[in-house]
C-alpha cells in the first residue's frame, strides 16, 4: 500500500492541531535541496527514502522574508523512530511531532486538517493517480 508520512502538530501553543509533511529548513552543511531532505526525514521520522522527486513548490511572501516550501515524493526505505534526533523533538512548545500513515487516496487526505492548503489542494488532485 501506498502511503503518504504526515507528522501531526498540536499547532501553536493553544492553537488548532493541524497534518504536515517533514520539513524544515537548508543548513549551512546541506549540500542541496534534497540533502536538507534527507537530514529533515531522519531527524523527524528516523527514516531513509529512495529517490527522491520534488511536485510542487510554495511560495509565501512575507514583508521581510519569503519564504519558499519545496514538496518532494519518495519512497520510504525504512524507520525507526528510535533514530529521530531533530531539535523540534525536545521543543514541547511546537506541538507533536507523531508521524501517522495516510493512504493514497481522496477520501484520507480529505480527513487531514493538512497544511499548507496549497498541499491539501495539490494531493486531492493527484493523489489517486500515485497510488497506481
Amino acid at each position: 500500500m501506498a502511503i503518504i508520512w504526515c507528522s501531526c502538530g498540536d499547532g501553536w501553543p493553544d492553537g488548532p492541531s493541524y497534518y504536515t509533511t517533514v520539513g524544515g529548513g537548508v543548513e549551512p552543511d546541506d549540500a542541496d535541496l534534497e540533502a536538507a531532505l534527507r537530514r529533515e526525514v531522519m531527524e523527524e521520522i528516523g527514516a531513509t527514502i529512495g529517490p527522491a522527486a520534488e511536485f510542487l513548490t510554495v511560495t509565501e511572501p512575507g514583508e521581510k522574508v519569503t519564504v519558499v516550501q519545496h514538496y518532494f515524493r519518495a519512497d520510504v526505505l525504512d524507520m525507526d523512530l528510535g533514530r529521530r534526533n531533530g531539535p523540534e523533538m525536545e521543543d514541547p512548545d511546537v506541538g507533536d511531532f507523531s508521524p501517522i500513515r495516510v493512504a493514497l487516496d481522496v477520501s484520507a487526505v480529505e480527513a487531514l486538517e493538512l497544511q499548507p492548503i496549497e498541499l491539501a489542494d495539490y494531493l486531492r488532485a493527484h493523489v489517486t493517480s500515485w497510488g497506481a
